[in-house]
């Protein structure tokens, strides 16, 4: 038969919403592969999804929503983690690698790719876990390709994140013993490469794959670099013990990482994580890896990249437990994300959105907005005068009261950047997904404090804020259709946002 007659492989990709699945999502299409995504709320990601790639509903705690999910799969991405989750994270993570493998062979799948992490004596329950499932996986007798990487480096990354918040709010830093561990980084555009060279690789039986930039560094060292490339004058100070759980909860009181997650990352970091195969240089000898000086450098040149192309949605692993309650966050940015879902069409609900602000106020507590605008007045900002230039329609670059449009897609998403006096900078984003039918209302306020100023502030108006927005989307909500059974309930995030940026 013709090479060109020939059907494309289908490929299903789990943690197509998380980071590393968000941005293998974008560059598989990019090259025209044939893409099934599975998650647990398909609707949701369907509006961040390339054209042309198929979103079906699933989770590998459900076998069951397994099944019809692998209908007709060629090649299976396993991009799955449970740090997250509130509850035996190892047990979580072993029953949907069990279920997914149970799935993939039942459907006859001839590859399955996963990322794990690197790793070999006295491990961690995070490293161990993440061994056992590939194990799990290549049991199954499908030849798996298992890579294996230490700490993943670009903007939006958990490991990149943590070190910018640290070293951006605080001018002197203590460092415990585990921040001299050595790891191997690799930049997130190489982590991406292998990913999706591994489709073409010759591969007759399961095989790891060690994977890693071309610098042993630690996290003292990274610190160090991006102390560096933006020029901050900081001290280290080492301590001889500070225990992980000790340093999870200092992490979690500065940093925007949850204490949870901060914990299982530094219990791995009591792990040696560096690449000591050299399988990676035989089977993808095209690949060259990037050091750690030029990833932390692109890593820092698109942070705010990242947030201009980041949809901001759920990022849970889908063997995570979602939250409820406001202020997650991402790397210097807290989050306070909540949904709504009306009846009508995606279109019908944005007109709502489009129209806030100006004559038409903001649909809950106007006289609060009024408020803060008088406060904004008293201390130079532009207040609540500025208006809006159409009461029917934005574009970017408007200025709407004391936001400014930041970006715009018709019938789908609206971002503001806050240009009113604020200890850091702040955004607001609108985004509708879903069908003629029904639609998906996501609500997100996105918070960049300048230090512990800017902190103290966002939690000091925290029960306003949440009191403000949770009635702002019920009065969008109510103008945009009969809302339906979910009422607006702030959410949590994970990171990795999607978020095909580097």
């Amino acid at each position: 038969m013709d090479r060109a007659k020939k059907p494309r492989r289908l490929i299903l990709l789990t943690g197509a919403s998380g980071y590393i699945g968000g941005r293998l999502l974008r560059t598989l299409t990019e090259r025209g592969e044939r893409v099934r995504a599975i998650a647990r709320r398909p609707d949701e990601l369907k509006g961040r999804a390339p054209a042309g790639v198929e979103v079906v509903g699933g989770d590998v705690l459900d076998a069951s929503s397994l099944v019809p999910a692998f209908d007709g799969v060629d090649t299976a991405y396993y991009l799955i983690h449970a740090m997250a989750s509130r509850h035996d994270f190892q047990s979580e993570e072993r029953t949907g690698a069990e279920n997914f493998a149970r799935a993939a062979k039942a459907a006859g799948v001839t590859r399955i790719i996963f990322l794990g992490g690197l790793g070999s004596e006295g491990l961690s329950k995070h490293l161990a876990s993440r061994q056992d499932v590939g194990r799990i996986l290549s049991d199954t007798g499908i030849p798996t390709l298992e890579f294996r990487a230490s700490i993943i480096l670009g903007s939006g990354s958990l490991s990149f994140e943590l070190v910018r918040a640290l070293v951006e709010r605080l001018p002197v830093l203590i460092v415990p013993r585990w921040a001299s561990q050595r790891t191997q980084p690799i930049a997130i555009e190489d982590m991406i490469e292998y990913l999706a060279a591994g489709l073409d690789v010759e591969l007759r039986a399961s095989q790891t794959v060690e994977v890693g930039g071309t610098d042993r560094v630690s996290y003292l060292d990274l610190m160090r670099e991006y102390a560096s490339q933006r020029s901050l004058g900081r001290r280290f100070i080492p301590v001889p013990v500070l225990t992980p759980w000790l340093s999870s909860r200092w992490l979690g009181l500065v940093t925007p990482v949850y204490a949870r997650v901060g914990r299982k990352l530094i219990d791995s970091l009591r792990n040696e994580t560096v690449v000591n195969s050299p399988t990676a240089e035989t089977l993808f000898p095209h690949i060259k890896p990037r050091g750690v000086r030029a990833a932390m450098a692109r890593a820092i040149a698109n942070e705010d990249q990242e947030l201009a192309e980041t949809r901001w949605s759920d990022a849970f692993s889908s063997v995570g437990a979602r939250k409820t309650g406001g202020g997650p966050s991402t790397g210097l940015r807290i989050l306070d994300s909540r949904t709504a879902t009306v009846a009508g069409s995606p279109a019908n609900a944005f007109r709502s959105i489009e129209r806030i602000g100006g004559e038409a106020g903001w649909y809950y507590g106007n006289f609060l907005w009024r408020a803060r605008g008088g406060v904004d007045l008293l201390l130079g900002g532009a207040g609540m005068r500025r208006g809006r230039r159409d009461p029917l329609r934005v574009r970017p670059g408007d200025a709407l009261d004391f936001w400014r449009v930041e970006a715009v897609e018709p019938g789908r998403m609206l971002r503001l950047r806050a240009e009113m006096k604020v200890p850091g900078r702040a955004w607001l984003q609108f985004e509708v997904t879903g069908d003629e039918t029904e639609s998906l209302i996501r609500q997100t306020a996105i918070f960049e404090p300048r230090g512990v100023g800017g902190l103290l502030y966002w939690y000091a108006l925290y029960p306003v804020h949440r009191l403000i927005f949770n009635g702002m989307l019920r009065g969008i909500a109510g103008r945009a259709g009969v809302s339906l059974a979910r009422s607006p309930a702030a959410e949590s995030s994970a990171r990795s946002v999607p978020r095909g940026r580097s």
